[in-house]
């Protein structure tokens, strides 16, 4: 079976299961109404099959609220919290629909009609809560399907470069993604593998590979090739019914943002602006304020163990205190818990690696599940961090980049934050710096308290599932 058909089968399974919860919450709602007397003593209930003709029209507008908004196009790496506000809003509006459905499709039945209003608010409720956990099931039953080979698309990757070689290695750590990378397209580098992958052939053997394999999505990821270069590598694709997509180069992520803004009547094309200003960024700071103090107060007994820890283990100081560069280039006292040797800079500060070997132990682990970062907590509170924003680099770093690297310096238009947009999604430690840099910048131009709300919860949920932890 392909995977075209496990994706109209999990879309389907989705429908069915999202209908279940939903008749499940009327069922409860109906039940939570005979055994709770609020708002008042309930003299007496009709029996439940005859509010069959309301958890049918519960069940069409909800998920057809769902259907209208895109909700059952299974996406391979779902945000829960897109999901909660997706299923929040069509529940809600699916509800409404519903009761005013009701009210004239059975105005004439006084049974239908008139039942408890309780049973809306508590229908409503659960209807959220069962459609999240039936989508949370859902998915696990998703990945764990795909981690084991089934409804998995057959990819080729294009490209062997750095841009390639991170969305070889998101691939090959993100099994849950549902891709089988059947091999690379060489783009001229002359290699043979490339981290285990096999290179199957230039650019030209695409047709016959994508026939060959059965094909089913070709990445390409070569962006410093050109237009006129990915144009051509795309009609290399066209045999069969295979899907393209094409990582951006820096011209196209700067103009897909750009809108029109205007002068007194004269229209211009803006091309960079800044959404964190003003009232926002006392918002921002409150948050900061609030947040990293909350923190302090509840995980101070911990981190008293960890620092008492640190201290067993290895001479040298608790807190490990470097200079970084933060908002407008300014440099500020970073705080972290030491996790290296005491002379692990003894010949000057380099740049953490993967393994590296001057860490000890316990700093690995504190690395790991980015436990060494909790004092900056501290530099939150005093207003020279974010909890959320780019990540700080030591100022010998930032003079380096800020010659090779395009747009690095916008980083710094914003407070560096403990966690990041890049780093939840998978660019920490000793990735690529270019990458890196274009999810800050995007960062700053899409900043929202939703935005950095969802970064925090998945900063939280990928440290407790020990996913895309490193050195930051």
């Amino acid at each position: 079976m392909n995977s075209q058909r496990y994706r109209i089968i999990f879309s389907i399974t989705l429908i069915l299961l999202d209908a279940l919860m939903i008749i499940t919450a009327f069922v409860c709602a109906y039940w939570l109404r005979i055994y709770i007397d609020f708002p008042d003593e309930l003299a007496s209930l009709v029996p439940l099959r005859t509010y069959t003709g309301l958890i049918v029209l519960q069940v069409v507008f909800i998920v057809g609220v769902l259907l209208v908004n895109g909700q059952y196009f299974v996406p391979r790496a779902p945000s829960r919290i897109d999901q909660f506000y997706a299923v929040f809003a069509g529940v809600s509006i699916g509800s409404l629909f519903a009761v005013a459905a009701s009210t004239f499709l059975f105005k004439g039945n006084t049974l239908l009609t008139d039942y408890p209003r309780t049973i809306i608010i508590y229908t409503w409720v659960l209807g959220i809560v069962f459609l999240m956990l039936g989508r949370i099931f859902h998915q696990a039953v998703r990945d764990r399907l795909r981690r084991r080979g089934i409804g998995q698309d057959k990819l080729l990757l294009v490209g062997t470069g750095e841009v390639a070689q991170i969305i070889l290695k998101r691939i090959q750590w993100s099994p849950y993604l549902g891709y089988d990378l059947v091999g690379i397209i060489d783009d001229g580098s002359g290699m043979r593998k490339l981290r285990g992958v096999p290179v199957l052939g230039p650019v030209e053997s695409l047709p016959d590979l994508i026939e060959r394999y059965k094909i089913d999505e070709v990445m390409i990821a070569v962006p410093e090739l050109g237009h006129r270069e990915t144009v051509r590598i795309i009609s290399h694709c066209q045999r069969g019914r295979v899907s393209i997509k094409i990582f951006p180069d820096l011209f196209q992520y700067i103009t897909s943002e750009a809108g029109l803004d205007d002068l007194g009547g004269l229209p211009l094309l803006s091309v960079r602006d800044y959404n964190l200003r003003g009232y926002k960024l006392v918002f921002k700071r409150l948050i900061d304020f609030a947040g990293s103090t909350l923190g302090l107060i509840v995980l101070s007994p911990f981190m008293l163990l960890v620092a008492v820890a640190i201290k067993l283990e290895s001479p040298g100081p608790v807190f490990f205190v470097q200079e970084r560069m933060g908002l407008d280039g300014k440099s500020f006292k970073m705080i972290k818990f030491r996790s290296m040797r005491q002379d692990a800079e003894k010949d000057g500060p380099g740049w953490t690696v993967e393994e590296d070997p001057r860490r000890t132990k316990l700093g690995t682990l504190l690395r790991k599940i980015n436990i060494d970062e909790l004092p900056q907590l501290i530099n939150v509170m005093l207003g020279e961090m974010s909890l959320v924003g780019p990540r700080p680099e030591q100022p010998h770093y930032v003079a380096q980049f800020r010659r090779t690297v395009p747009d690095y310096m916008l980083r710094h238009q914003e407070k560096a934050g403990m966690t990041g947009w890049a780093q939840v999604n998978g660019l920490r430690g000793d990735t690529s710096v270019i990458e890196r840099t274009k999810y800050d910048v995007w960062y700053i131009e899409h900043w929202s308290l939703l935005l950095d709300f969802k970064i925090m919860v998945r900063t939280i949920w990928q440290t407790l599932a020990l996913r895309n932890s490193g050195a930051v």
